[in-house]
């Protein structure tokens, strides 16, 4: 069998791993490798995603790793990022759509929910047999959640929801949603979470069209008129603005991890075309201001591993703050950002190409840049760390 691809290890990072952790991150590579990269092409220029993979990656363990119990795997939240990792190198919608199943979905059902709701949804979810979707972003309140204006109004045993989310993955193909309310009042402390299922009179989902990035992903919006919610569906447990604020940190962790993933894909295209690629009679890998371009993009992965690598063993020792996770979105994404439009560079007319992964990994990139938190957003929260002072309104 070959050897899965281990992207670039200059700081000799696997022997800070367990064999544990490299194993669960090989056989993830591998079957990226086998699965995913052979239809990934054709998936974005369609703009869709092969839900049919679900099952595959709950085989896997990639829905709800690090969670205990009702069928879930219960793995470090350092094999999870190794997990994540792999997954974005492969695009990063599939690593999306494992994120918000396992952290959006399955993790609010097992820190808010009953024993029933658990029992109901949580071992399905795992084995990638009910997909779910998390509904918090609307039209018109995206960095400012508490603003949103979905409500839900008691009624006998059921909770009519009334609004509008946007910017959904998963949406129009999830089996359960969590979707976010104000109950009875206009303040974000009145915020619950809802397990609102498919098929409930009322509540309907469109797909975005003319997205040019996550292209192998579903993006949807969530309409609920008028949706009759059984109040057991309600999580109990769920309460104010924290509560899906703690869904999104546990995500934003992910992504931390899943950007280097997305940034070995680029900066691997980059210089192997370079060591390939021949003009002037010799490969453009022996220029001067190409090897300047191939160092930067190697030492700042390096340091983004470094950053992802200690972030995991922060959360497995629960000593994780969301402001760590916050700097690691931030400097991670912009980095793999970075590195993507300078290996668009070094290919040259090729990097639009999508024979090559670099202008598909750019693309996805600027929306990673902009969800779970923009990188100004997380650049405010460091900042209010630091100083003690708060720049929000």
């Amino acid at each position: 069998m070959a050897e899965p691809f281990h992207g670039t290890d200059l700081y000799r990072l696997d022997s800070l791993l367990s064999e544990d952790e490299r194993m669960v991150r090989d056989s993830v590579a591998r079957w990226v490798d086998e699965r995913w990269m052979p239809i990934v092409t054709e998936h974005y220029r369609k703009g869709t995603f092969p839900k049919e993979l679900a099952t595959e990656m709950g085989d896997l363990g990639l829905f709800g790793s690090s969670l205990t119990g009702y069928g879930c795997p219960g793995l470090s939240h350092t094999i999870y990022g190794l997990a994540m990792e792999e997954l974005e190198r492969g695009d990063s919608g599939l690593r999306s759509f494992a994120s918000v199943q396992g952290s959006l979905c399955m993790y609010p059902i097992w820190a808010f929910g009953s024993e029933e709701q658990k029992d109901r949804f949580l071992p399905k979810m795992a084995r990638g047999e009910l997909i779910g979707c998390f509904g918090l972003t609307e039209p018109d309140f995206g960095s400012d959640p508490g603003g949103m204006i979905t409500k839900a109004r008691k009624d006998g045993d059921h909770y009519v929801l009334s609004g509008e989310k946007l910017w959904i993955t998963n949406g129009s193909i999830a089996d359960v949603a969590i979707v976010w309310a104000k109950v009875d009042s206009n303040e974000a402390s009145s915020i619950k979470g809802f397990l609102v299922e498919k098929g409930m009179e009322g509540f309907s989902a469109y797909d975005v069209e003319g997205k040019f990035s996550l292209r192998a992903s579903v993006t949807s919006g969530l309409v609920f008129d008028e949706v009759r919610v059984p109040a057991a569906n309600m999580l109990e447990g769920s309460g104010g603005l924290k509560s899906p604020l703690m869904c999104l940190n546990s995500a934003r962790y992910g992504i931390a991890w899943g950007a280097v993933g997305s940034a070995i894909a680029t900066y691997n295209a980059a210089l192997n075309y370079a060591k390939e690629r021949i003009q002037f009679g010799k490969p453009i890998a022996s220029f001067q201001l190409v090897q300047a371009k191939l160092a930067e993009m190697v030492s700042e992965i390096v340091k983004a591993q470094l950053l992802a690598l200690q972030l995991g063993r922060n959360k497995d020792k629960d000593q994780l703050t969301h402001v760590q996770v916050s700097l690691a979105k931030r400097n991670n994404v912009k980095m793999a950002l970075d590195i993507a439009r300078t290996a668009r560079e070094i290919l040259g007319a090729n990097g639009i190409a999508d024979e090559y992964p670099v202008f598909r990994h750019m693309a996805n990139l600027e929306s990673v840049f902009t969800y779970e938190g923009t990188h100004d957003i997380h650049t405010l929260i460091i900042g209010r760390a630091v100083t003690g002072l708060s720049a929000f309104a």
